[in-house]
């Protein structure tokens, strides 16, 4: 009951205060109380508009995302022997696959296709996909679903995935896969998901008593250049911004609830 509601209040408080949201509503405020000629609105009005034009003038979204791109890097040397692979969901859109009938998969594909790599490159290794149904209100299918018909159509058997249905977020990614994989001492897993999303899932991980599981980051989103995110549209800068600081506050509340050993985990 306690994690239904705090999976809310977390829904809840990002769908209020998403940045780009609330620096929308606090421009539309301060235009309107500027149209009236209310002395105060010059504030929300500048405030508004001042992160919309940081993103477009600065690099602001490139540095917001670099130190948690960079925090984690595969291994130099890959290993000779892996046991297993973990797979978060988010590479996947239920709707559209349910709409449409074919298997769908959104900008965080290279999830899916890593992994697929990973399990011919490790025959013996077992992979393990966890997602469950990330939308409070709930959906047709749970992501474990989509990945199951994805990874068949990449032409992976069905036994050598394990499919964890349950999961709504990060922390239960951690504590109901390994539940699931149950990962022995000395094993050697491979944690793959988004680079920019590695650091927050690498200390769920290491609380929820994986161990020394690898990080194995995927779908970078910056390069090395300052510039290199001038050549994203405008759009896919605030987006990157803003899923930036939604992984420093997820970081922030796991270690603060106690699901992560480390306020910014590191290798």
């Amino acid at each position: 009951m306690i994690a239904d509601g705090l999976f809310l209040l977390s829904k809840l408080s990002w769908l209020l205060l998403r940045p780009n949201t609330l620096a929308l509503t606090l421009a539309t405020i301060g235009m309107l109380g500027l149209w009236r000629r209310r002395e105060w609105a010059r504030w929300p009005a500048l405030l508004g508009m001042g992160w919309f034009l940081l993103i477009a003038a600065t690099p602001l979204a490139t540095w917001l995302t670099w130190p948690l791109e960079n925090r984690f890097s595969r291994p130099s040397t890959p290993p000779a022997q892996v046991d297993g692979v973990v797979v978060l969901g988010g590479a996947v859109d239920q709707a559209l696959t349910y709409a449409r009938g074919l298997p769908s998969l959104n900008g965080a594909a290279e999830r899916m296709t890593e992994a697929v790599a990973l399990a011919w490159r490790y025959p013996a290794a077992r992979v393990v996909f966890t997602g469950g149904s990330p939308s409070p209100l709930g959906d047709a299918m749970t992501e474990a679903a989509v990945a199951a018909r994805v990874f068949s159509d990449l032409g992976l058997p069905p036994g050598r995935v394990l499919l964890e249905s349950q999961a709504r977020n990060t922390h239960e990614n951690a504590t109901l896969s390994r539940v699931i994989a149950a990962p022995r001492p000395g094993e050697t897993w491979l944690l793959i998901t988004s680079a920019s999303h590695m650091p927050r899932a690498m200390g769920v991980f290491r609380g929820a008593g994986w161990g020394e599981i690898i990080a194995w980051p995927v779908n970078y989103s910056t390069g090395v250049s300052h510039f290199s995110g001038y050549d994203m549209p405008f759009p896919a800068r605030l987006g990157q911004a803003e899923w930036a600081l939604r992984e420093y506050i997820g970081m922030a509340a796991y270690w603060l609830m106690g699901r992560s050993p480390a306020l910014f985990p590191a290798p």
